[in-house]
């Protein structure tokens, strides 16, 4: 028998947990989940046999050690920041690791000493990262045992609410944590683009969005995500002159975004004095000019150079930015204002599904001849537990972990699934989930 001990029990953990109690029969597996929460790990494991819930704090040493060196797999689903303290511990007892955040580097200063274990920390198995690295490298590797030599590669990954269900001016709801949505884009944007680098400051992020096309569900915009630069390594694609990443929304919604930025409403590097006392009229007309003949609503679209009756002023109007609502949250940052308003608004209803669209674009040379091929992938969720997001982020940290227990993956150290010993067998079975890419050659 193996014991898998899984960390975290949030949003993103429904579809994960369900396949590994689902298998733990057929495998000769113990699942136990642990959380700040133990009600929530046990909703989450809904009565299975080979299940157990724990409360588990990851700051509290003790506990860490017990459960990770009780453990054959451990798969952490806490924020990024925490992951280094569990690796530490599974590196400490000879555990292999498992996670779907970015890889930092504290944890790949763990490689050489997981090696001599003969254990792996596999990172960046999820989503975005995850199935982006997986279903790119395919393809790229693909393309280059052709002969082909890639001139460009572009990747964008959104979260977004399904068609039926989209219902609100934003084209927009929140699938995962809201506070990484309003902080978006606030390290900046660096890209290149035809062999020049273009570096994108917080302020410019959401100017620079480009329009794209997604086959049965019509118009997308993205803008410019983080450092793409260093996906040339990782990809394999280091003298490539293009490579750019980005984030999905639908049209609209950047250059409305782009006004809360300008003004502040944003910015999270300093507290709001009587914060809880406010209104979220009074909060928008802190970063306004005082003129008193002008309505706050005239001194917002004068200041981000808006017309008043346009779109971009009825979606923030929607939102209720200008309404004498109190805030209620003391010594709050601007960000931490502008996040309650928007839970509120944006917030996913009982009935609502959510969606995860993907699409890559490579460029490249065969023959001769330049040619162009796009790969997209989108999913629904199917209710409001196992959603589009949790489906997307939770099964391939599953099968990487099913694949590691029983010997198919057998790389050590600290990896990402960008070698073709991961993801082949993880995409292959994601098709099972719903989760492929529909490939067309476009004409040049």
């Amino acid at each position: 028998m193996k014991n898998i001990f899984i960390i975290g029990a949030g949003l993103s953990t429904p579809c994960l947990i369900k396949y590994l109690t689902e298998n733990s029969d057929k495998y000769n597996w113990e699942v136990t989940v642990g959380d700040i929460s133990k009600e929530m790990a046990e909703k989450r494991l809904k009565g299975c046999p080979r299940g157990k819930a724990v409360t588990f704090d990851v700051f509290n040493d003790e506990q860490r050690a017990k459960y990770i060196s009780n453990a054959d797999l451990v798969i952490s689903m806490l924020p990024a920041r925490m992951h280094y303290l569990v690796a530490k511990t599974c590196i400490r007892f000879k555990k292999d690791m498992v996670t779907a955040s970015y890889v930092s580097e504290e944890v790949k200063e763990f490689h050489q000493q997981a090696k001599e274990n003969g254990t792996i920390l596999l990172n960046e198995v999820g989503l975005d990262p995850g199935i982006d690295h997986m279903s790119a490298m395919k393809v790229i590797c693909e393309l280059k045992e052709k002969g082909a030599m890639l001139t460009a590669f572009r990747s964008s990954t959104g979260g977004l609410v399904a068609p039926k269900h989209d219902n609100n001016p934003w084209n927009y709801k929140f699938t995962w944590n809201p506070r990484n949505v309003v902080v978006a884009g606030q390290g900046g944007a660096q890209f290149i683009s035809h062999g020049a680098y273009k570096y994108i400051p917080y302020h410019k992020v959401f100017t620079r969005n480009q329009r794209m096309h997604i086959n049965g569900y019509g118009e997308f915009e993205n803008y410019p995500n983080r450092d793409s630069l260093k996906y040339r390594t990782i990809y394999g694609l280091e003298d490539i002159p293009t490579i750019y990443r980005g984030t999905i929304r639908r049209p609209g919604f950047s250059k409305t975004w782009q006004t809360l930025v300008e003004v502040g409403a944003t910015d999270d590097s300093f507290i709001v004095e009587n914060s809880e006392n406010m209104t979220y009229r009074d909060f928008i007309n802190t970063f306004l000019r005082y003129e008193e003949e002008l309505t706050v609503e005239q001194k917002f679209a004068k200041y981000v150079g808006l017309e008043e009756d346009s779109i971009f002023m009825y979606r923030l109007r929607w939102l209720g930015i200008f309404e004498d609502v109190k805030i209620g949250l003391k010594q709050a940052t601007p960000a931490q204002i502008l996040q309650k308003i928007l839970e509120e608004k944006w917030k996913l209803d009982e009935d609502d599904k959510d969606m995860i669209v993907m699409q890559h674009r490579f460029d490249y040379e065969l023959n001769g001849t330049s040619k162009v091929l796009e790969s997209s992938m989108a999913v629904e969720g199917k209710d409001s537990t196992c959603t589009a997001m949790a489906i997307t982020v939770g099964y391939p940290v599953a099968i990487a972990s099913k694949l590691i227990l029983t010997g198919e993956i057998s790389s050590t150290g600290v990896k990402l699934p960008t070698t073709k010993d991961i993801y082949m067998p993880v995409l292959k079975e994601l098709e099972s989930f719903g989760i492929s890419f529909t490939e067309k050659e476009i004409e040049v």
